[in-house]
């Protein structure tokens, strides 16, 4: 495998990851019932499909193609936190779960950083890590 599928590859793993936020996210806000909660959890929502948009150009930048869909993994999670959430929950359950996806998020980035990247990928995998960290603790905050 050459470094460059490789590090396509690293960066795809990553790109689904960030698909899998937006969709949890998505599920969180629909258990909700207050608006200013909801609106903390479109913040880190957005700061997510900003996060797939850098990841997706910078993989066709690089000659790669992104893999833009939850794939099994991202269907089998939805179900989990659907199964896990149930139909009436407390906001503080959903804002742990939040956290729970946010802190799975890092590691993956983490791992991905590991990786045999590219300069310029690891600065984005960087960035990334870095506002996942930075909405771990928005979501702490809410708590």
């Amino acid at each position: 495998m050459s470094k460059n599928s490789e590090t396509i590859k690293s960066l795809n793993q990553l790109l689904q990851g960030e698909y899998m936020a937006v969709e949890s996210f998505n599920n969180f806000m629909s258990k909700l019932e207050d608006d200013n909660m909801k609106n903390s959890l479109k913040e880190v929502q957005k700061q997510h499909r900003e996060n797939i948009n850098t990841l997706a150009s910078y993989i066709q930048d690089i000659g790669g193609q992104p893999h833009e869909n939850l794939g099994m993994k991202g269907k089998m999670a939805e179900i989990k936190i659907n199964m896990d959430l149930g139909l009436k929950v407390d906001t503080s359950e959903v804002i742990a779960k939040a956290i729970e996806g946010e802190t799975q998020g890092v590691n993956m980035a983490e791992k991905v950083l590991r990786g045999n990247l590219d300069d310029k990928s690891r600065d984005i995998a960087g960035e990334i890590l870095k506002n996942d960290r930075r909405s771990i603790e928005k979501l702490k905050n809410l708590m």
